[in-house]
């Protein structure tokens, strides 16, 4: 009777988190559109019809996410992705085969002068309907300061390392690397408060300070704080690249019981991108810093030792609907135990290691740029794990997958 009382309590009070966060954005969005509208209408005698109602083309069947728009840069649209994975895995520890709805996220966007509303649910197709809901991943409000910078506040995604701050939707490979999935903090969307901008034509900038409260909705009330600072530079072409960009990403993080983050203290990344003609090249090199664990040790969590990891991802750009992909990840930790498994390796392996490697060949298929693509990608990758206490894994791994976004 305790048990289903409490799991009733924590289902009411996500009921209500719930509801205070969508009617926080929502409320906003409201005056949003409220003000297109009322804007719309005032102009409505100096607008031609083409302007308000958007044509949907036969040739980009995307245009329906489009639902109003008009010259003064007001807009309300859908936003959403669809992503399906199939995966064959055989390895000496075990075999493991998956057809399963990767993401499936549906929302909105609203726009007006400089400011934009977004609301957006992660929802599982393979669960039952009414336990599809999962949280809430943007639910966020930004503002367009000036030209060169952007203010962002409430539920956001907290993105560095490579794969850590390319959105699903982008990414070159059915999965992150694994250096990501070990360093960065993959439940990704946190809410927090970010500035964002160009410093000069080549330097940016990305900052923010958030909560580690994992909560499904809006809340910052458990998990302590991390921040978030990020610089990234242009390069000018030469004789090596047509163009490049270099990044670097810092995370400071106090880790406190019951954050949704990693046990890291303090994170670092360089991320590089370089393209030469139908060549390009995707690096990682990243270290974390493992001594918050240690701390969370006397209340209650698990220690980690410190991370090292290198990624190189070579492409090939055969057409503008064919890419070939390549990838080398590797990752020590300087104590055992301190390396997990990607994502499928893990459904045979739930152990730890101390060193990863993988070789990753693939291909991308665009069928409507990265809107609509597929992709296909075999792998191997080993992890060692010298402490023998069920981390070690050999094994190979083929996924296809469906990527489309709106």
């Amino acid at each position: 009777m305790i048990n289903k009382s409490l799991k009733s309590n924590r289902t009411l009070q996500r009921a209500t988190n719930l509801k205070k966060s969508i009617a926080v954005v929502a409320s906003l969005s409201i005056s949003l559109i409220s003000s297109a509208f009322i804007n719309a209408q005032a102009n409505e005698q100096n607008m031609s019809n083409d302007n308000t109602q958007p044509e949907i083309s036969i040739y980009n069947p995307f245009d329906f996410a489009d639902l109003y728009h008009n010259d003064q840069g007001t807009y309300l649209r859908l936003s959403g992705r669809l992503q399906l994975d199939s995966t064959w895995l055989e390895s000496d520890q075990g075999d493991y085969n998956e057809i399963v709805w990767r993401r499936f996220r549906f929302g909105v966007k609203a726009g007006h002068g400089n400011f934009e509303a977004t609301l957006k649910a992660d929802i599982n197709l393979n669960n039952p309907i009414g336990d599809m809901y999962t949280r809430l991943t943007d639910a966020n409000i930004s503002w367009l300061m000036s030209p060169r910078t952007e203010l962002k506040i409430l539920k956001q995604s907290a993105g560095f390392t490579l794969d850590g701050k390319t959105s699903s939707k982008l990414l070159l490979t059915p999965q992150r690397n694994n250096l990501s999935a070990n360093l960065w903090f993959s439940e990704e969307y946190f809410t927090g408060i970010t500035l964002k901008g160009a410093l000069t034509e080549s330097w940016s900038y990305n900052t923010g300070i958030f909560s580690g409260d994992g909560d499904a909705e809006i809340s910052i009330q458990n998990g302590g704080s991390f921040l978030l600072l990020s610089t990234a530079k242009s390069l000018t072409s030469n004789d090596l690249w047509d163009s490049a960009e270099i990044s670097f990403d810092y995370v400071y993080n106090d880790n406190k019981v019951g954050s949704y983050t990693t046990n890291f203290s303090q994170i670092i990344s360089n991320s590089n991108k370089f393209n030469r003609n139908k060549w390009g090249l995707q690096t990682d090199l990243s270290w974390g810093k493992g001594d918050a664990g240690q701390n969370a040790l006397t209340q209650g969590g698990i220690p980690q030792s410190d991370v090292f990891g290198l990624v190189l991802m070579p492409t090939y750009q055969t057409n503008e609907v064919i890419q070939w992909v390549a990838r080398y990840t590797y990752l020590h930790s300087n104590e055992d135990n301190g390396l997990f498994l990607e994502r499928y390796e893990n459904r045979v392996v739930a152990g730890k290691g101390n060193q990863y490697q993988e070789y990753f060949g693939g291909v991308n298929w665009f069928l409507n740029g990265q809107k609509l693509k597929l992709q296909a990608g075999l792998k191997h990758s080993k992890m060692i794990d010298d402490a023998n206490d069920g981390g070690a894994y050999d094994g190979w791994d083929l996924t296809l997958a469906l990527r489309t976004f709106w």
